[in-house]
Formats: structure tokens, sequence, C-alpha cells
């Protein structure tokens, strides 16, 4: 990850921008755009930040069945840019899977990283969101706002395991590999994804930027360090799995840090 890249042709840096610029728009540039519009009606509404709150995984049919299919159909086309940046990266003598470390060549390592990842970002994550909530900056997040069907949790794991596969593989393994190309420093790459990452969840508040920030700024070290998405897919996909399942527990002890006033 650390050597020099040969300069690359005026023509094909202009051809990576409009690669980059599409896969963005297509994906989480777009959420960007839109969540940085959200916090500003957000912050100029009469209504207290504190005081208003943002949905995951909402029930999109009061019929089960049509619910049930929204849901799975929405996990699956959020997976289309994935796929896209995936062919993008793939070359003759070597897979995309392998270039960016998602492959299952150190299974245990991968496994053992990401459950760290976890345990490090877990606590201070719950952190952020509890000052945030207490400071007025962060918004109520309902992480689950599907019916209680029998099919709820499941698609509560798939929908985390989308956001870790979507967020992992655009922001860090493409986008990381992109700018590396155009022969952007390491450091400026690590941030500039960091921004990109906490900036598509400014929707949900200050506090929640400022986290995801910290979080991107970590995952970006790692991935320099260790050449490997798959920590990072490991422990996005067991934090979010988390937040989905556990949300419920959690406005129950403390509705006044968990819940709207």
């Amino acid at each position: 990850m650390t050597a020099p890249v040969p300069a690359l042709p005026r023509q094909t840096r202009t051809q990576l921008w409009w690669e980059i610029g599409i896969v963005l728009a297509l994906s989480l540039g777009a959420s960007a755009v839109y969540s940085v519009l959200t916090i500003i009606r957000r912050v100029l509404a009469e209504t207290a930040l504190a005081d208003q709150s943002a949905g995951l995984n909402p029930t999109q049919s009061p019929q089960e069945w049509i619910d049930l299919t929204y849901q799975l159909l929405g996990i699956a086309f959020a997976l289309a840019p994935v796929a896209l940046v995936l062919y993008l990266l793939w070359r003759p003598h070597e897979s995309a899977f392998t270039r960016i470390g998602l492959d299952r060549t150190k299974p245990c390592q991968d496994l053992g990283r990401g459950m760290l990842l976890f345990a490090a970002i877990g606590v201070p994550g719950i952190a952020f969101y509890v000052i945030g909530r207490m400071l007025g900056i962060t918004v109520d997040v309902s992480t689950s706002g599907l019916g209680d069907y029998w099919w709820s949790i499941p698609v509560l794991i798939l929908s985390a395991l989308r956001a870790a596969l979507l967020e992992e593989i655009i922001v860090v393994g493409y986008l990381f590999t992109r700018l590396r190309d155009l022969g952007w420093n390491r450091w400026v790459i690590i941030v500039a994804a960091a921004v990109l990452r906490g900036s598509y969840h400014l929707y949900q508040g200050f506090g929640p930027f400022l986290g995801n920030v910290a979080m991107g700024v970590l995952f970006g070290w790692m991935y320099t360090r260790f050449g490997r998405v798959a920590p990072l897919v490991v422990a996005h996909f067991l934090l979010d799995l988390a937040s989905f399942l556990g949300y419920p527990l959690a406005v129950l002890l403390m509705p006044g840090i968990f819940g709207t006033a």
C-alpha cells in the first residue's frame, strides 16, 4: 500500500475522476449530498435537534408479504454499486476480491481483527451517541421500524451486512485504490474518505458525523496498514447488528437518551 505509483497519463486520470464521480453519484456520494441537506433542514427547523428523529430499516407496507418483498429488494438493489466497483477493480490476473483483501486467504486474521475493531469502536460509538443526545446535537435514531414478524431479525441481519459491504467496499476498498492510482498521499486519502463517511451520516446529527469520521480514520489506517477490507466488513457488520437488534432494549433501559423527548 505504500509503494510509489507511476504517474498516469492525463486522459487516464480524467477517466478515473469521471469513474469515481459516477460511482459516488450512484451510491454514497448521493447519500452524502442528501444528508447535508437534511441536517441543514433539521437545524433550521423550529423543533430542537434533540427532539427530532431518524429511522433506519422502516416498514414499507402494512401488508406483511409486501413489506418483506420491499425489504429484500431494497437490500439487493443497494448492493448494485458494490457489484459495479468490484467489476471496475477486476484485472486480468487479479480478482477485485484479492485486490482489496476480501478473499478467503486469511479468515482467522480477518475475523480476529474485525472483532477487535468492533470491541474498540463499539463502546466509544455508544458514548458519542449518548453525549450527542445529552448535548442536543444528535437526533434520536431508531434502528428498526419493522413489525414483529418472523422475518424481521433475518432482514435486520441482511441489512447490517448490506451496510457493511456497501460502505467498506466503496469508501475503503474502491476509493482508496482509485485515489492511490491518482497519486494521492496516504493520509490525505484516509482523511478524505473519513469525512465522506461522516457526511452521509449527518442526517443523524453532528455527534454521529464526528463519530463516523473518527471511525473512518481508524478503518482507513487499518486498511493502509494491512491491505485488507475484510476485517472492516466484519467490524461494521457487528456494529450495525448490535445497533439494529439492541435498540429496543436500549430504549427500554434508557428512554431519555434513546428516544425523543
